[in-house]
C-alpha cells in the first residue's frame, strides 16, 4: 500500500492508503484537517491541497475539478482537490491548504483554542 505524507499545521503525518482511496478520503480517516465543505462531491475548492511529490503519478485533471480550482485561493500549477484525486501505487507527499486547514476548523469549532 502507499504512504501519503500529509503536510499540516501541526507537522507531518504518514499514513497508509489504499490505492483508488481519494486523498479527501485518507484525510478523514486519519483525522487530517483536510476541508470538505461540499463533503467531496467537487462543489467547492475547500479540500484544496498541493501535491509536493508524485504529481506526475496522478491522471490529468478534470474538467470539472479545473473549474472549481479556478475557485480556490493560491491555486498553483501542483494544486489539486482532495476530493478528486485517487491515490495509485506510488507515495504522494500532500500540503494542506489554508483555505483547506480554515475549512476544517468552521467544519470542527470544538478544536478551535480559546
Amino acid at each position: 500500500m502507499p504512504n501519503v505524507t500529509f503536510i499540516g499545521p501541526h507537522g507531518t503525518t504518514v499514513v497508509e492508503a489504499a490505492p483508488g482511496e481519494t486523498l479527501l478520503d485518507v484525510a478523514e480517516r486519519h483525522d487530517i484537517m483536510m476541508g470538505s465543505a461540499c463533503g467531496g462531491v467537487c462543489a467547492c475548492s475547500s479540500c484544496h491541497c498541493y501535491v509536493r511529490q508524485g504529481l506526475q503519478t496522478l491522471p490529468e485533471m478534470s474538467d470539472a475539478e479545473s473549474d472549481r480550482l479556478d475557485m480556490g485561493f493560491d491555486v498553483r500549477p501542483y494544486s489539486r482537490l482532495g476530493c478528486q484525486v485517487k491515490v495509485g501505487t506510488t507515495d504522494l507527499v500532500v500540503e494542506l491548504t489554508q483555505e483547506s486547514i480554515r475549512t476544517w476548523y468552521d467544519e470542527h469549532p470544538q478544536a478551535r483554542k480559546p
